[in-house]
């Protein structure tokens, strides 16, 4: 059952994300982090409908749901962050720089876009018909690097797609006070095809990015996908100032809550057992593996 499915997907990323902010405050963690707790839908979603042996996918400092949707390598990467040398990148990369097959990430905001543009030309150009996914905040629409990006994607028709994750926030900012405009007409203004979708229904969003993938794959042009969506954690560990009733409000809105209605109460037990194992079997060899040289 593909719902059954996505919701262990779901899971499975938001215990990572929370065993995460538990490794920061005991001190086990190198580096910073940001998580992704409350937009899991996204990454599940978007990453369902690709192809992990052909696409590519590009994403930002809030990696790691995106990582473990499209890699499903939840033992390298927790080793990773904890700074050991079975790490994805060797315990080198640490939390926002990540790269292992046809998936990369770079913490430097915005910079991922031209990155993702050129790689879409090159497998344009080889003719792989893979399509080049590159995940945005809505926060890196503030950064020039992203609209030269999308100029190239429309004016070369590029398969690109790009997904913005639109949690209302760039940092702690909300975005009332820093992007002026719609965020879909950024996009349409280089004439390039968007959808936009205010949803944290995982299924619905799937359906949202079969249409977009479905699209860059035959027409071989870009194409920008919006989804609203909200983050319960903080920006980053702690540095949060928003309201507390607003973040509650959204909770109602919790995409594995929304994922849970449709599924027996036995078989979401069932599933989120074997990711609490599995998650337990991780840390375990991440705390002993050695540390990076």
């Amino acid at each position: 059952m593909e719902l059954a499915r996505l919701y262990g997907q779901m899971y499975r990323i938001r215990r990572f994300e929370e065993t995460l902010l538990e490794l920061f405050s005991a001190g086990k963690l190198v580096g910073t982090t940001h998580t992704c707790i409350g937009q899991e839908a996204d990454a599940a979603g978007v990453i369902a409908c690709l192809d992990p042996e052909r696409d590519i996918v590009f994403s930002n400092h809030r990696c790691h749901g995106h990582y473990l949707a499209f890699t499903g390598d939840l033992e390298g990467l927790l080793a990773e962050v904890m700074g050991k040398a079975t790490g994805t990148c060797g315990g080198k990369g640490g939390s926002q720089h990540l790269c292992r097959g046809s998936f990369y990430s770079n913490g430097v905001l915005g910079s991922i876009a031209p990155v993702a543009t050129g790689m879409a030309l090159a497998e344009r150009e080889r003719g792989s018909g893979a399509v080049t996914t590159v995940f945005l905040g809505d926060g890196a629409l503030g950064q020039g690097v992203v609209y030269e990006s999308l100029n190239l994607a429309a004016l070369w028709r590029l398969p690109l797609l790009a997904v913005v994750e639109n949690n209302f926030y760039a940092q702690s900012t909300p975005s009332r006070l820093q992007l002026a405009g719609g965020i879909p007409d950024r996009a349409r203004a280089f004439g390039i095809e968007t959808e936009q979708l205010d949803s944290t229904d995982v299924l619905e969003i799937r359906e949202a990015a079969a249409r977009a993938v479905a699209r860059v794959r035959g027409s071989g042009e870009p194409f920008f996908l919006v989804i609203d969506t909200y983050r319960f954690s903080p920006h980053s560990k702690g540095d949060d100032h928003r309201d507390p009733a607003e973040i509650e409000a959204r909770r109602l809105r919790d995409p594995l809550t929304v994922a849970a209605v449709g599924l027996g109460g036995e078989q979401r037990a069932a599933i989120e057992r074997a990711c609490e194992e599995e998650l337990a079997a991780a840390l375990a060899a991440a705390r002993a593996a050695p540390d990076a040289g």
